[in-house]
């Protein structure tokens, strides 16, 4: 089992940096942020730091996505911080939710998604692309070079493409019995297009909180209740309550879900997240004593996770790293 964080880009920048270097020396190997250009600081300026701040810590977006920027400048971002830091970019792709969202936009198709993918891996590894009608390659880059993409999805539609094309999946959730059923399509997909689905790693992220009072962590962690509901509820709105395409657990608990604001997408005390009953952040997050997180990352192993990524966003963010890097990460490794 790997361990990974995800920060949000608020500034200041250093602080980021420094949360990354902590997390690193506790034991973290992947340090994620979100992507979100108008509501944090814009991620791949802060990239070059992180990775300057940290030996071997893996850096990258949870998520991109095709919509924010040309795709040809997300493949030389990419190439460019490889080559500066020895090849530790990740790269994770979603359609794009607040990112596109809170600027008027749509978020990208998966057929997009899909070419944009093609398109980035194919000039990262100084290949010759279709792009546009015109015929391009990077040629400053090392040939060859494979930059892992890890996908983000909960629909049969996007969890089927991930299995087809991505390296990884990331499941925005820390709930086993999600992961299992998530990933039967990931899986099963791999398979089809006659790949190993072992060779697919699978990441669970979800908000991860050290501590014993339950109410005052589950009042922190509850906006994440709310932006996993948006992507349910584009479910829901495609596919309807149907359980063989939308797990019950996940259409039933968006039924008292209003309008959404992105101002406060991702923080603590979203007023747009009180819909989210106590179960589910309880089901979807990692909470409680030290001994509850070991117990719950060990379900989500068995599940099938490779790595568990933790969301940092809470009033106890030292604290929280300090817990895993002493006590919980120590009893996977």
């Amino acid at each position: 089992m790997e361990f990974g964080v995800v920060l949000q880009t608020n500034p200041p920048a250093r602080e980021v940096v420094r949360l990354a270097s902590l997390a690193e020396d506790m034991g973290f190997s992947y340090g994620w942020t979100f992507d979100s250009h108008i509501l944090w600081q814009e991620p791949f300026v802060i990239f070059t730091l992180m990775l300057e701040g940290t030996t071997n810590m893996k850096v990258g977006p949870m998520v991109t996505n095709p919509g924010t920027r040309d795709w040809t400048v997300l493949a030389s971002l990419f190439a460019t911080l490889d080559e500066m830091f020895e090849d530790r970019m990740v790269c994770g792709m979603g359609r794009g939710d607040s990112a596109l969202r809170f600027i008027g936009r749509k978020p990208s198709t998966l057929a997009e998604t899909e070419e944009a993918i093609g398109v980035i891996k194919g000039l990262v590894a100084g290949e010759e692309v279709d792009y546009n009608g015109e015929k391009l390659q990077i040629t400053w880059v090392r040939e060859g070079h494979d930059l892992p993409v890890w996908m983000a999805g909960y629909g049969p539609r996007a969890l089927t493409l991930t299995g087809r094309i991505a390296d990884g999946f990331i499941l925005q959730l820390a709930d086993p019995y999600l992961v299992e059923w998530t990933s039967k399509f990931v899986r099963s997909a791999a398979e089809a297009a006659g790949r190993d689905p072992s060779e697919v790693q699978v990441c669970a992220a979800a908000p991860a909180y050290v501590g014993d009072n339950l109410d005052h962590q589950r009042d922190q962690v509850r906006w994440f209740g709310g932006m996993v509901g948006n992507h349910v509820a584009d479910l829901v709105e495609r596919y309807g309550e149907d359980p063989e395409k939308v797990p019950t657990v996940l259409s039933d608990y968006i039924k008292e879900r209003q309008d959404y604001d992105y101002r406060h997408h991702g923080t603590v005390g979203n007023p747009s997240t009180d819909f989210v009953p106590d179960d589910v952040v309880d089901r979807f997050c990692v909470l409680g004593p030290p001994e509850a997180h070991i117990e719950r990352i060990r379900e989500l192993e068995a599940a099938g996770v490779d790595q568990f990524c933790v969301y940092l966003m809470h009033d106890q963010q030292e604290e929280t790293l300090h817990h895993y890097g002493e006590t919980i990460i120590p009893a996977f490794h």
